[in-house]
């Protein structure tokens, strides 16, 4: 056994050691040896007269982490150097830590106090006052308006916060009223010295404007005002600007001058400075006006020395009133140093900050300038035919003559890029009679960067005409117009061409018969544009023409389909649009509906032709992954029934990067897709491997163009071979039931 002496008397280890609140702690008190007291000892009882809840509670440093407990106290100390005061009554704020009984007591930091203040006793267990010093203090020792003994100095508490009136309520406590808070008698004596010597036997005038400064900088009220200057009696009043600092008052003034008025530009009109209302025509003298006014009540003694005293009645001040915001608002009229200036109108900020303040809505401006005189017409003279019409209209604009501006936008947006060439093609013949230049082929180009046009003639070889340029690329007027006149002439545009139009170029008559691919899929792609491609529009157009004959449209398509095949040929369709229409329906649009709802050749180009130059860029490029292809595409095909849609082909070829032409690729998946834009894998990737099935390349033969056959390519039209009509009788007048 391990005996230790204390203050004469023998105690086990037991006593000296042990837990508060399941942490471990010294000098708890614990009963005897092995559980048996001692002689002499007394076994305390410390379990409440609250039920324990059931189940095993958290230790209190889980449970009462971070609540600490707070009291206002206060403590008095003797003071016995000074006469002055006898003690000083010390506020402090005592902390009680939960989660491992220790206390703090601190005393809020007072300004000038001479007192080092702060952290009174720092954060710790504290033993209870004798004869109980082997305990420490727990939360059941605090109460409201109670004292207690800290290291031999008495605290009285006289409150707590709310946090710790609820806690010390929860536990079974029944608290105190709260104790009232005595003042220190010194510092009470001490501030009222201070007040009488601060306090000036005449009353003091303090003029503090930092505050609107402070609330105000930056904002400025602006109004516009105008000046009838007496002295210029034919001229229009002259326009200022006043400008309202709201954050000291003061106002200053700038002119706007007009063009060629003849007067010295000046910074400002009136310089920033406070406005007297009944200003003098003449300021005062410097020191007129000022805050204070001193009075010389001695003269002057020895030593040159004046005595002064300041006068508080401010016998003969001169005071002056200024003008604020409140005086400003639209149709008021203010005196600046003798001249009358009128406000007529303000911006938004003033107007926000006189409907906040002062309530006011009526911002209505006042008229103040004299409508200006109306501006001649200016007359523009006829075209003389020298130069171009533009170069001539930018003579009548200025005295420099200037070069006509070009729409470099449209340049740059509709300028060729890529495989987008950005000009349209259409075949066409003339319109004539003579026998000879009937059967005369021409190619119409329309560039749509600047709207210039182009033709070119087909060679035909023992016709006896040369063919190739017959046009210079150039904007042409349209025909009909006046020559010389004053308005700008008319110029074909994009919209002007289309198949089954007929233009005149210089005199020569053209029918323009048909377009290239390119120029039908741009036309449809901007159908806002070219009404003749847009589907819809054709579409509402000849339903309105079919729409009281539909029986007997739905008998004939059947007559001219003996087989039931659901499709008719394209002349046929055609055949039928110029009866129902009766001329209302060009050229293009027959060509547009038959795009529409027709069915293409697919055959013009070869799929070997196709595999070989896949096959080919493959093989340059050593590409064999064609096993891990498949694991890919199997790994993606959940159902394992050989079909992926489209874009989902066409995500994995990319992600392995194979070396072929985003153009190339898609013709090859749309090849290998059924009618629900699905793609055989399978096959696709197959018909890739160029190591199992590899497909012979195709050499192209081609002859070296001739000179007159350059310009001999002719646009084809729509690759149509026939018409699907039950989808288009089911648009033009339903379903048949």
């Amino acid at each position: 056994m391990v005996f230790f002496t204390i203050g004469g008397e023998n105690f086990h280890r037991s006593q000296i050691c042990g837990y508060s609140n399941n942490v471990r702690r010294l000098f708890e008190d614990k009963p005897g040896i092995g559980g048996e007291l001692l002689p002499g000892q007394t076994l305390k009882i410390t379990s409440s007269v609250f039920p324990e809840a059931a189940g095993s509670s958290p230790p209190s440093w889980i449970a009462f982490d971070k609540q600490v407990l707070c009291f206002d106290a206060y403590f008095e100390e003797e003071v016995p150097e000074k006469h002055q005061e006898l003690y000083r009554i010390r506020h402090c704020k005592i902390y009680f830590y939960l989660e491992d009984d220790t206390i703090q007591v601190t005393e809020p930091v007072v300004k000038d106090s001479g007192i080092n203040q702060g952290t009174i006793l720092r954060r710790g267990l504290v033993p209870l006052p004798p004869p109980h010093e082997d305990q420490f203090y727990t939360m059941y020792h605090f109460n409201i308006n109670t004292e207690i003994t800290l290291y031999g100095r008495k605290y009285k508490i006289i409150d707590c916060d709310l946090y710790t009136k609820n806690f010390l309520r929860k536990i079974g406590i029944r608290l105190n009223p709260p104790a009232s808070r005595p003042d220190d008698p010194y510092t009470t004596e001490r501030q009222k010295r201070y007040l009488e010597s601060t306090n000036p036997f005449h009353p003091y005038e303090r003029f503090d404007t930092l505050k609107q400064f402070l609330e105000f900088d930056g904002q400025v009220l602006g109004f516009s005002c105008v000046w009838n200057d007496p002295e210029l009696k034919l001229s229009d009043p002259r326009e200022l600007v006043l400008r309202y600092y709201l954050s000291d008052d003061t106002i200053d003034i700038r002119e706007i001058l007009p063009p060629n008025s003849g007067r010295d530009v000046v910074p400002f009109f009136l310089k920033r400075d406070k406005l007297p209302k009944n200003a003098p025509t003449a300021p005062y003298h410097p020191g007129t006006i000022t805050n204070y006014t001193l009075l010389n009540v001695l003269g002057k003694p020895e030593r040159n020395k004046g005595y002064y005293i300041r006068d508080v009645l401010q016998t003969g001040a001169v005071r002056q009133e200024f003008y604020k915001d409140s005086d400003l608002k639209i149709g008021a009229v203010i005196n600046v140093w003798g001249r009358q200036i009128l406000l007529c109108d303000c911006d938004e900020f003033t107007k926000e900050h006189y409907r906040k303040k002062y309530g006011i809505v009526d911002f209505t401006p006042i008229e103040y300038k004299t409508p200006p005189p109306p501006k001649p017409e200016k007359i523009i003279p006829p075209y003389n035919g020298f130069g171009s019409e533009e170069d001539s209209l930018s003579s009548c604009k200025g005295v420099v003559v200037q070069a006509p501006h070009k729409d470099y936008r449209q340049f740059l947006v509709k300028d060729r890029f890529g495989m987008d060439s950005f000009i349209l093609r259409y075949a066409a013949k003339l319109i004539t009679d003579i026998a000879v230049d009937k059967d005369r082929k021409f190619i119409i180009s329309y560039f749509l960067s600047d709207d210039t046009i182009s033709v070119f003639e087909y060679a035909e070889r023992n016709s006896g005409i040369a063919g190739g340029k017959f046009l210079e690329r150039s904007r042409i007027k349209k025909p009909g117009q006046e020559l010389f006149k004053s308005e700008p002439s008319e110029y074909y545009q994009a919209q002007d061409l289309f198949v089954g139009a007929r233009v005149c170029f210089h005199g020569h008559n053209f029918l323009l018969v048909d377009a290239d691919e390119y120029t039908f899929n741009y036309m449809e792609k901007n159908a806002n544009e070219f009404p003749m491609a847009d589907i819809c529009a054709v579409f509402n157009k000849l339903k309105s023409m079919t729409e009281s004959c539909a029986k007997e449209i739905r008998k004939t398509f059947p007559i001219t389909d003996p087989e039931h095949t659901n499709v008719i040929g394209y002349d046929t369709f055609r055949n039928w649009i110029v009866s129902v229409a009766s001329g209302r329906f060009s050229e293009h649009e027959i060509m547009t509906l038959g795009r529409h709802y027709g069915i293409r050749d697919d055959s013009q180009t070869d799929l070997l032709l196709l595999l070989s130059m896949a096959q080919e860029k493959l093989k340059k490029n050593a590409f064999e992954n064609f096993e891990q292809l498949i694991t890919v595409f199997l790994y993606n095909d959940r159902e394992k029934c050989g079909l992926l849609p489209n874009e989902t082909c066409r995500t994995i070829l990319k992600s392995f990067k194979l070396p072929l032409p985003d153009d190339l690729l898609e013709t090859l998946l749309a090849r290998f897709e059924d009618n629900q834009k699905q793609v055989d894998y399978k096959k696709f990737v197959h018909a890739l491997n160029w190591r199992e099935n590899q497909v012979r390349p195709f050499v192209e033969e081609k002859e070296q163009p001739k000179r007159e056959d350059i310009w001999n390519q002719l646009p084809r039209s729509p690759p149509v071979t026939g018409i699907k009509y039950p989808p288009l009788l089911d648009d033009l007048f339903g379903k048949e039931e």
